[in-house]
């Protein structure tokens, strides 16, 4: 059996600042469930908190935060500017960080590199991402609302569009995208190393009625070791030198999420070997982003 731990690694990101390896993901987290999962998680040894304006749960997470008394430098807050705010980058931040009851957030994301006017099926793309990273860069040369800028859901190919531009001279810290051993997306893994930009690996345990809970290899080697087959996913994803936010509105499930163990080397091939066995698949496609360009 096993030896599991709550894990506290943190990773220095490329401008200094350490991230939690392991934190809390609230997307489809009602207002209260955010509230409570955040609660629940900041008692229970977690120090790093991610939510998004475009989940409509910040107060609910600003408010644990609040009623923590936790000190503030402690807890590791990410939010996301949303596809339609990209022409009021700090309305839309100033707006979260109202919702949030903070000064600043220490990491603040391009959610998707897709700007438009409207939530329609076919919205106007109005502004290239290029413009609102200069933004963004400008709010964190400034020093006070944000600690670290990244993006989220960028291909390699919008990256290195982004990195050449003119203007351009801060680099993402991270790029949030969906990994799990169904996703493990080495080529984008690669470049991003290459680049010194971490990965936030969100639905890490295969989003909502996951595959990967039955899935064969998963299963054998929780059973192996004796842990939870989420255990499994999650371990594996730190191993891989990644940053992960597995999401859960249940104590138990929270608790034992921050718990990893260090998979032998025979297991951690067999998760990394799955993706070409019985994958790809990707489980959060929502339809306005092209992942190939």
């Amino acid at each position: 059996m096993v030896e599991l731990k709550v894990n506290t690694k943190k990773y220095k990101l490329n401008n200094g600042v350490e991230i939690p390896a392991i934190g809390l993901g609230t997307w489809r987290s009602s207002p209260e469930d955010a509230y409570k999962a955040t609660k629940l998680a900041l008692e229970n040894s977690y120090h790093h908190i991610d939510t998004a304006s475009a989940y409509g749960n910040e107060e609910g997470v600003g408010k644990a935060i609040a009623e923590s008394k936790i000190p503030r430098e402690d807890i590791f807050v990410t939010t996301k500017l949303w596809n339609t705010d990209h022409d009021k980058v700090e309305e839309a931040l100033d707006e979260s960080l109202k919702k949030l009851k903070l000064d600043y957030v220490d990491l603040y994301l391009v959610h998707w590199p897709v700007n438009t006017d409207s939530e329609d099926d076919e919205p106007t793309k109005h502004e290239d991402y290029v413009e609102t990273w200069k933004k963004l860069q400008k709010i964190y040369k400034e020093g006070k609302k944000v600690k670290a800028i990244g993006v989220s859901n960028f291909t390699e190919k919008k990256l290195q569009k982004l990195l050449d531009s003119e203007g351009v001279d801060v680099v993402p810290v991270i790029n949030q995208i969906e990994a799990h051993p169904l996703l493990t997306q080495p080529q984008l893994v690669s470049y991003l190393k290459s680049k010194d930009i971490y990965i936030t690996a969100y639905s890490p345990l295969g989003s909502d009625d996951s595959p990967l809970f039955k899935n064969e290899t998963v299963i054998k080697i929780a059973e192996k070791n004796k842990v939870e087959p989420a255990q499994v996913l999650i371990s594996w994803a730190v191993q891989r030198n990644s940053i992960v936010i597995p999401k859960s509105v249940h104590e138990e499930r929270i608790k034992s999420n921050l718990e990893t163990f260090t998979l032998s080397n025979e297991d951690f091939e067999a998760l990394n070997e799955i993706n070409e066995k019985d994958g790809p698949k990707r489980t959060n496609d929502p339809g306005f982003n092209n992942y190939n360009d």
